[in-house]
């Protein structure tokens, strides 16, 4: 009798995982995206906290394509740190990765050492990717401090700042 339950239980759950299988893919996706005002914020938010420490950084933030959708340049920041930000940010967002840990990896790692030839990579500490629950939404890049490291705990405490907005 516990062999057939068994059985019969085995049964189910495979008709239930070959149903599932056959159901197709939505047609239409619903994705969560960031407004400009979240934007805005977690730039000013980046800038300031680099500036708390004695930074003049630039901060920019991309949506999850990688679009600019907010740029803020401190007071005194060069002129390189837009460049930077920009591409820190486009590279955190298409990773769906912090760019110090894809850095990190890439120094260690001959395979993904190669990931510095993809045309708009910039794989330098500071761009973080900003995520609502699970989905990445966005990212934030940072430049202009003196190491990538602290632009990276710019961005993260930018992003401390508005998780409750997340």
């Amino acid at each position: 009798m516990q062999t057939i339950v068994r059985l019969g239980s085995l049964a189910v759950l495979l008709a239930a995982s070959v149903a599932q299988a056959q159901t197709p893919a939505p047609a239409v996706r619903t994705e969560k995206n960031m407004s400009l005002a979240l934007a805005n914020q977690i730039a000013a938010e980046a800038v300031a906290a680099c500036a708390a420490n004695g930074y003049n950084v630039a901060a920019t933030v991309v949506d999850r394509a990688g679009t600019v959708r907010a740029v803020q340049r401190a007071d005194n920041a060069g002129p390189h740190t837009l460049a930077s930000s920009e591409r820190k940010a486009w590279t955190s967002a298409s990773a769906k990765s912090p760019t110090q840990a894809m850095m990190e990896g890439a120094q260690k790692n001959p395979g993904a050492a190669n990931l510095v030839y993809l045309p708009g990579f910039l794989l330098l500490g500071g761009g973080v990717p900003v995520k609502s629950g699970n989905e990445v939404i966005g990212a934030v890049g940072v430049g202009g401090a003196p190491g990538g490291h602290l632009d990276e705990q710019c961005a993260n405490a930018a992003l401390e700042k508005v998780k409750g907005l997340l």
